[in-house]
């Protein structure tokens, strides 16, 4: 702790100020939960306000005596209290902690402020304001989930927390294929599927039927290709639903292509701002279509859409695995055909999957590898999502309604010209 004398008459008001501000926001939620707001709670506003208070005030006592007592004596009272409410709301049967803890992390974060950790106090409370507002979504997320969404995030768990730490951190084989590094592979592997997974936790938080442009929007995050299959299966059954069932598909396919932009502005600046041209192209072109869509039709019943959990185990051993053996592919490409084997490859391994070769590139380009020049990986990541693309198109005329087929051609075709723009633009 620092003492009172480093801080002057400014410095306290302002952690005052700011430990009193973060107990209003907090009180103002808890009161407003409510619903009764002539009725006597045993913890409102003022109560929260007060609460931050005491936890700066505490802080400030320890300090001056230099002794933690203070404030441990403060949380000892504060804490029989919360024991004592809590009981008589038992045996009322209103049981319930929701309110105590918060106001026991209102003090905290008073005290934190105190110490100056403002910026830390300033997010805790608008954490804690944001996880007390959203109680209906979370509830309405915890019954949707099932066994098997359970199951897979803590798959997901284990291969973040557990798989990735012991992995090493350098690369394998003998040059020029010493590209294999168990720890960037698991990690990249990590990434995708956390992206896949927090697609899937939106769709299930806020639901498919707000509309197909949403359900478009976040199944395109999750897996722009299970949207295609699972919306063309579905128009076979809903009749009448062409424009909105092609509007989410345009949507999807849109997303993908910024997906890509994402993906690779974190893992390669230098790559990203080569591709961020030409990928914008299509992204601005599939949005424009999907409005078009929207505004022609906007008043269509919208069925519910099924999207099974992205990630499994398997499946991600599986991914990294074929992220390996395009690192190997597109290394040995480079080396004995040059470009036009890069463009082969990446063209071939987008009809798969376009975040493996993506992932790849951006990794085989980085200045620190001296691989693929920039450009030259730019190039074939355009070649991959103009493969993707066009086996997404394939999946629509196999296996979707005709009336979908018409609906959604010019758009996919406007699409997949803009795509094969950008390949001449890279």
């Amino acid at each position: 702790m620092q003492g009172i004398w480093y801080l002057n008459e400014h410095s306290l008001f302002l952690r005052f100020g700011v430990a009193l501000l973060i107990g209003i926001l907090v009180g103002m939620q808890r009161e407003y939960s409510f619903g009764e707001p002539e009725k006597e709670h045993a913890a409102g506003v003022r109560t929260f306000a007060l609460m931050g208070l005491i936890g700066c005030a505490s802080a400030l006592a320890s300090d001056f005596l230099s002794s933690p007592w203070p404030l441990v004596a403060v949380i000892l009272v504060l804490g029989w209290f919360f024991a004592v409410t809590y009981f008589v709301d038992a045996w009322k049967g209103q049981a319930g902690l929701t309110t105590e803890v918060s106001a026991l992390i209102t003090f905290l974060i008073g005290a934190l402020v105190y110490w100056g950790k403002i910026k830390l106090g300033v997010a805790l409370g608008v954490t804690t304001t944001v996880l007390l507002s959203v109680k209906p979504e979370m509830h309405r997320f915890v019954q949707r989930i099932t066994r098997d969404d359970l199951y897979a995030a803590l798959k997901f768990a284990v291969i973040t927390a557990i798989v990735l730490p012991v992995l090493p951190n350098r690369n394998f084989g003998p040059p020029p294929f010493d590209v294999f590094n168990p720890f960037v592979i698991w990690l990249l592997v990590v990434f995708i599927s956390g992206i896949n997974f927090v697609g899937y936790i939106l769709i299930q938080i806020l639901g498919a039927q707000k509309g197909m442009g949403l359900t478009g929007f976040l199944g395109g995050i999750a897996s722009s290709t299970a949207v295609t299959l699972g919306i063309s299966q579905q128009s076979r059954r809903e009749q009448g639903l062409a424009r909105p069932f092609a509007m989410a598909l345009l949507i999807a396919w849109t997303v993908m292509f910024a997906r890509i932009i994402v993906i690779v502005a974190v893992l390669n600046r230098d790559l990203a701002v080569l591709l961020r041209g030409p990928l914008i192209i299509p992204v601005f072109v599939g949005a424009a279509y999907a409005f078009f869509l929207f505004a022609l039709h906007r008043s269509e019943h919208t069925p519910e859409m099924k999207i099974k959990n992205p990630f499994e185990l398997w499946p991600a051993i599986t991914f990294g695995a074929m992220f390996t053996l395009i690192l190997f592919a597109a290394q040995a490409a480079q080396i004995y055909f040059g470009n036009s084997g890069i463009y082969l490859t990446s063209f071939v391994t987008g009809l798969a999957n376009a975040d493996a070769i993506t992932l790849s590139l951006a990794e085989l380009s980085h200045s620190a590898s001296g691989g693929i020049a920039p450009a030259t990986a730019a190039t074939a990541v355009v070649f991959a999502t103009l493969a993707n693309t066009l086996l997404k198109g394939v999946f629509v005329f196999v296996i979707g309604s005709p009336e979908l087929k018409r609906t959604i051609l010019p758009g996919f075709l406007f699409l997949a010209g803009s795509v094969v723009i950008a390949v001449f633009l890279t």
